[in-house]
């Protein structure tokens, strides 16, 4: 399969893997091999990198950092990280983020942005609090209806402008799975991911997941600030290479249904002694459940199901594993196709093309030879 890594960058962020593929050095964009995402947990050091804007300097006391939660409530607050720690239920949950633009580099025409494959995604351990539980705190109007979050991080051409302000639906804000976070595999977060404070709304395009968060602002209306009108896919199908009507565009919200293969990994070579080949691999999809994974080693002419195995909490990816009987020497593809609870399929080719190349997640495929 094609490596599709910039030849330009060569920088990886001190403390990450140097097995990571960069991607962008302005702003700095870093993501996982597959089959370096085989462990059940994402190890911070491979956990992929999406900035937006500049990387802000750490501060001397994080337990001073401050949120603010205003706008559509009864009650502004303004609280410190030490505020947040003492007064709230401390909750440690394992949940999958995934860049809105992963798989992006399969659509063809190219669209635009980097070029990602199938390693802008990482399952982490996040250990915060409920956001829903400091939105209820500061009492949620009955006119709320969108979220904006704000960070510290700056535009790389303007530093007095906020970098991105992404935000949710109030109804997608209120789900107890939702988190604002100060540490990630039970160490505080790294500068890179957020320190002090950040959110991690699992399910939905990274970018909703505001690092270095200072502010949410409940609003009555759509968030519309920066970063609101890019992550939009047709409503109807487009022609590839084509200008969307915006009429025709809805926002990027619950990522699709995607299985990766961890193991064996792209141009291995298989002993042709072997009984079986072991195919491993983790599966997501977004705001609801997988339901199966299945793999092929005949370019999808016959199917054999895997095993999935069950999620740690709601959001987890599932592992999952397969045994396939050893063929005959030569040049395979494996294949792997999630499908949902709603008996949807990743496709053969990444469908509903758009031209910022997101919501791409056709089957991944690893080329082996056996003998």
């Amino acid at each position: 399969m094609p490596n599709r890594q910039d030849p330009s960058v060569s920088i990886i962020y001190p403390g990450k893997s140097p097995a990571l593929t960069p991607l962008g050095e302005q702003p700095l964009v870093v993501e996982t091999p597959a089959h370096e995402l085989g462990d059940e947990t994402t190890p911070t050091e491979k956990f992929f990198i999406r900035n937006n804007g500049t990387i802000p300097e750490p501060v001397a006391d994080p337990l001073a950092w401050t949120l603010t939660i205003d706008g559509e409530v009864e009650t502004p607050l303004t609280l410190t990280l030490r505020d947040i720690q003492s007064r709230f239920e401390q909750v440690t949950r394992h949940l999958v983020l995934e860049c809105g633009g992963n798989g992006r580099s399969f659509y063809d025409p190219p669209a635009a942005g980097n070029a990602w494959t199938n390693g802008g995604v990482g399952c982490a351990q996040w250990t915060g609090v409920r956001l829903r539980d400091l939105l209820l705190a500061a009492g949620v109007k009955a006119s709320a209806v969108f979220t904006g979050h704000y960070s510290a991080d700056r535009d790389l051409k303007d530093p007095t402008k906020q970098a991105m302000s992404r935000g949710v639906p109030i109804t997608k804000a209120l789900d107890e799975n939702n988190l604002i976070a100060w540490a990630m595999n039970g160490e505080p977060l790294p500068p890179i991911h957020g320190f002090p404070l950040r959110l991690v709304i699992p399910g939905w395009p990274g970018s909703v997941s505001s690092k270095w968060l200072t502010r949410i602002w409940v609003r009555e209306r759509r968030h519309d600030e920066k970063g609101m009108t890019s992550y939009r896919v047709p409503i109807r199908p487009v022609v590839p290479g084509s200008t969307p009507d915006p009429d025709n565009l809805r926002d990027l919200e619950s990522m699709p249904v995607r299985s990766i293969i961890t193991a064996p990994h792209d141009g291995a070579t298989l002993a042709a002694d072997a009984s079986h080949i072991t195919v491993h691999g983790a599966a997501w999809a977004g705001d609801i459940d997988v339901a199966r994974v299945d793999v092929s080693i005949d370019y999808g002419a016959t199917w054999q199901p895997a095993t999935l195995l069950p999620q740690r909490n709601a959001y987890d990816w599932h592992r999952w594993r397969a045994t396939i009987a050893r063929p005959a020497p030569g040049y395979y593809q494996i294949w792997a196709r999630a499908t949902d609870v709603n008996g949807v399929a990743q496709p053969h080719a990444p469908a509903n093309w758009n031209p910022q190349g997101y919501g791409a997640n056709p089957m991944h495929r690893v080329a082996v030879t056996v003998g």
